[in-house]
């Protein structure tokens, strides 16, 4: 795929030539709209993005999969339920579960597809408001030790944008309890709970921390000029989504 500078020159950090090997699978569904986001996030990180479609029935030697955000199969029956049996999501579920432990990033309806194929527990569904909403948001990550936050310190707080109408996380009380004593509550909304999301949660993680889910969206977040940082007053960075790109890079090449 060849991508052009969306202004000028302008990217968001010097990528790393060492971590250009890792190659990143971003999977593309009927109805996903934010896969070239994923991949321009992927590649501005310093990795290589690899194209992806649900009915390949092969992953290939990616490193590393994102399920990018957007409507999947237009969200018909419930979100993420269609996409959930796609032929690519067999092997993904797979490779996640196996020793290798394949990463995993479910952003959004990618989100919503882990826990419909039960990589994640507890289910999406829409906001206690029935709306849709989008907003910069911020998070406090909570755990800095999956495979997608070892770049970020405990605690630290970033602002990413966020869009959903089904972003609602639901679980009953035995699973929240489980994902908090278990450090597996990875983000947490900060400020305003935009979905009604139990405990405030807006990602979690696996037992393993190689698949990790959350509803607003950091590869909306990678680039000076595209970012967060500005009009609605609730502050932040434009590029502080980038760091779960990185993280899950350095974390294949060895330096996490």
């Amino acid at each position: 795929m060849t991508e052009l500078p969306l202004i000028g020159e302008a990217v968001a950090v010097a990528a790393e030539p060492r971590l250009a090997g890792a190659k990143i699978g971003v999977v593309t569904f009927p109805g996903t709209l934010d896969d070239r986001d994923a991949s321009r996030a992927v590649r501005l990180a310093g990795g290589t993005p690899v194209e992806l479609w649900h009915g390949d029935s092969e992953l290939g030697d990616v490193d590393a999969v994102i399920l990018p955000g957007g409507f999947s199969y237009g969200d018909y029956l419930r979100a993420g339920a269609i996409a959930r049996f796609a032929p690519l999501m067999s092997k993904i579920i797979d490779a996640a579960n196996s020793d290798a432990k394949l990463p995993v990033l479910g952003i959004c309806n990618g989100f919503q597809l882990l826990t419909e194929s039960h990589l994640l527990p507890g289910s999406m569904i829409k906001n206690d408001h029935l709306k849709f909403i989008c907003r910069d948001q911020v998070l406090r990550v909570e755990n800095n030790s999956t495979y997608w936050t070892g770049d970020y310190a405990a605690g630290q707080e970033i602002t990413v944008p966020l869009k959903n109408q089904d972003g609602q996380y639901i679980a009953d009380e035995k699973t929240l309890d489980a994902l908090e004593s278990e450090g597996r509550v990875v983000f947490r909304y900060v400020g305003f709970n935009p979905n009604g999301s139990r405990r405030d949660i807006a990602g979690i993680s696996n037992a393993a921390g190689n698949v990790v889910g959350l509803m607003p969206h950091p590869e909306h977040a990678v680039e000076v000029g595209f970012g967060p940082e500005s009009l609605d007053g609730i502050g932040g960075s434009d590029t502080e989504g980038l760091g779960l790109f990185t993280s899950v890079l350095n974390k294949i090449v060895g330096a996490n």
